[in-house]
């Protein structure tokens, strides 16, 4: 006898359906799985079998094949337990194989019969939505990360009894449901403010051209100077996340296992700060079932790198893809994938070893040699990637002690937002989100010079003898200027503001 149940596994951040084919027949008592199943899969054998019995149904005692199609994909994770249980119980009489029908189950089986939480249920949901599903059972856990599909109906179940009798007709199961609404309105909170921060009025400006035209930042300073400070709330000026970004963004971090069950929609622009102790497959991914790196659980959000040159040199040299593109390839000998990584960069350094030189009041201790090697950990073509230089120079303590009310986030954030604004309107007919990701043709056709403009730069490029990459991230931050201004046009003003920003590109002053 045969019996065919859908279920649904994860490759990368994609999901595939799968069929479990189980197959009874006259031989000694075995449970074989085939189709290029992981050792996770295999190991459902053993749970599945106690789980039957221990929920007091018949568990066949003849030959048993469990076949998972397409065979040329490899099914990983503990998510097949519950469909493949359902086939057997389907098989061995136990529930009609219509009442199966046009159902997709996911989830891992305890041995008493318990349903556990499964990854990746958000991709899944996704993935089954255009299709004619009547509905989906997932753990009581991971409903509301499924409820977020609209238009899905999505039973949640605790127990496989649970599953048993619904089908049966014999114990209802109320769908899940998730309001959005309610998710975003409470995801207006925004964390730290840039109200808290005394003085640093140049690298405030800079962070706030940077939340408008989506670029990178690199800020360079004394220990104290509130570089991190300033990073972290950096967020907070950031556009609200769309539907769409949310999304994508609670994938990845359904995937990576790593997604609160009491939030199934991230909502908040992720913000992560990992260690320079941090290895490349940390910061991009891998492992020998790749899962998303640090730049892909950034997606959306911003990717803080304190103490930037104390970062590995081949960590760092790795960021160069996702800087360019928005996502990172993995290669495997079996499988290529692709994580988005779409992501703010804001990195901080130390001027020298010890962090003083330059500074009024406190002595450098670093030879002139230290402080080149230090220097040059950080590569040329990394940095030329950067797009805003900032000096984040000691607070004064007449700064320190004021008591003058600094401009809050949610000011700052609406500039920002209108910025953004022009920049969708401007950007409309073409897959660009930002400034940032502008290309020099688009660069050349939104960022026009009138003649004035044209001859400060020349100067400007010839003095200081700016690579091309420069020269253009200085005519993206340019765009951005202008258009927290309101302005159609660029002028002398923002571009002479936007050169002083490329802090690392001036062997002299101006």
């Amino acid at each position: 006898m045969l019996s065919v149940v859908h279920g649904s596994v994860v490759v990368g951040i994609n999901a595939f359906p799968v069929e479990i084919e189980v197959d009874v027949s006259p031989g000694l008592p075995g449970f074989n799985i085939v189709g290029l199943a992981e050792s996770a899969v295999k190991e459902s054998r053993e749970r599945v079998k106690a789980a039957i019995k221990n929920c007091g149904y018949r568990f066949p005692t003849q030959k048993i094949t469990a076949n998972l199609a397409p065979a040329d994909i490899k099914k990983e994770g503990t998510g097949l337990d519950l469909p493949l249980a359902i086939a057997i119980l389907v098989v061995s009489g136990t529930i009609s194989e219509e009442k199966v029908h046009g159902m997709v189950f996911c989830g891992e089986l305890s041995l008493d019969g318990s349903i556990r939480p499964a990854r990746g249920i958000l991709p899944i949901a996704l993935s089954i939505k255009k299709k004619q599903i009547k509905g989906f059972f997932v753990p009581v856990e991971n409903a509301a990360e499924a409820a977020v599909v609209q238009g899905l109906n999505v039973y949640p179940v605790k127990h496989l009894t649970q599953v048993v009798e619904f089908l049966k007709g014999e114990f209802p199961i109320e769908k899940s449901r998730t309001d959005l609404d309610n998710l975003f309105s409470n995801g207006s909170e925004t964390g730290p403010d840039f109200s808290e921060v005394t003085g640093q009025e140049t690298a405030k400006r800079a962070l706030e051209v940077a939340a408008a035209g989506g670029h990178n930042v690199l800020m360079s300073g004394p220990p104290g100077s509130g570089k991190t400070m300033l990073a972290r709330r950096l967020p907070s000026i950031l556009p609200p996340m769309t539907f769409d970004e949310a999304i994508e963004t609670t994938a990845i971090y359904s995937v990576a296992g790593l997604l609160n069950h009491e939030t199934p929609l991230i909502v908040k622009r992720p913000f992560c700060s990992p260690h320079h102790t941090i290895s490349d497959a940390g910061i991009i991914g891998g492992g020998s079932h790749p899962k998303p790196g640090q730049v892909s659980l950034a997606h959306n959000g911003v990717l803080f790198l304190d103490e930037l040159p104390e970062f590995k040199r081949h960590v760092l040299e790795s960021l160069r893809q996702p800087l360019e593109d928005g996502f990172v390839t993995i290669s495997r000998a079996t499988i290529t994938l692709r994580f988005p990584s779409r992501f703010t960069l804001v990195a901080a350094q130390n001027p020298c070893p010890c962090g003083f030189f330059g500074q009024e009041g406190r002595a450098c201790t670093c030879t002139a040699s230290q402080i080149h090697r230090y220097r040059t950990k950080v590569s040329g073509p990394l940095i030329d990637r950067i797009d805003i230089h900032v000096e984040v120079p000691a607070v004064a303590y007449d700064e320190l002690a004021s008591t003058a009310k600094s401009e809050t986030s949610n000011a700052i954030r609406k500039r920002v937002i209108a910025a953004r604004e022009i920049q969708q309107g401007r950007f409309r007919d073409l897959p660009l989100f930002s400034n940032s990701q502008m290309s020099v043709k688009e660069i050349n056709k939104f960022c026009i010079l009138d003649k004035t403009c044209k001859n400060f730069l020349q100067g400007v490029c010839q003095k200081l003898k700016l690579s091309a990459r420069a020269y253009h991230r200085i005519l993206k931050i340019s765009r951005t200027i202008a258009d927290l201004e309101g302005k159609k046009n660029i002028e002398v003003a923002h571009v002479a503001e936007a050169v002083q920003y490329r802090g690392l590109d001036r062997e002299q002053p101006i």
